[in-house]
C-alpha cells in the first residue's frame, strides 16, 4: 500500500488509528523513578548512611528526574514536528524531485541465482 503513494502522501498520513507504544508513552516516568531512587541511594551511600534513609530525597530526586525528562520528551516532539513540517512544505514547494515510486516484484529486483559446486 504505502509503495503506491507519493512522498507528499506519505507525509500526510497522521497519525488517526496509531496508538504509542506503553514504553513510549510512558519512558520518561519510567525512568524518572528509576534515576530518582538511584540517585537518592548513591546519595546515601556516598555519605555512609542507610541506603533507604531520608526519603524525601529520594521523593525529590524522582520529582526532579521527572520532570526533567518530561521537559526533554516535550522538547523533542516539538523539535520533530517542526523538522516534519519543513520536510511536507519542501516537497510541496518542490514535488517534481519526489516522483511516485514504480511498483517492482521481487523477482525484478533479484539477480538469478546459479549454484556453484
Amino acid at each position: 500500500m504505502s509503495s503506491q503513494l507519493s512522498a507528499i502522501d506519505l507525509l500526510k498520513l497522521g497519525d488517526e488509528g496509531r496508538k504509542k507504544p506503553f514504553l513510549n508513552q510512558y519512558w520518561s516516568y519510567i525512568m524518572g523513578v528509576a534515576f530518582g531512587l538511584g540517585t537518592g541511594v548513591f546519595m546515601n551511600f556516598g555519605t555512609r548512611r542507610p541506603v533507604m534513609s531520608g526519603i524525601q530525597k529520594h521523593i525529590i530526586a524522582t520529582v526532579g528526574w521527572c520532570g526533567l525528562l518530561t521537559y526533554v520528551q516535550k522538547y523533542r516532539d516539538d523539535y520533530l514536528a517542526e523538522k516534519d513540517a519543513v520536510f511536507r512544505h519542501y516537497i510541496e514547494l518542490h514535488s517534481e524531485d519526489f516522483p511516485v515510486p514504480e511498483r517492482k516484484k521481487i523477482a525484478d529486483i533479484l539477480e538469478p541465482w546459479v549454484p556453484i559446486r
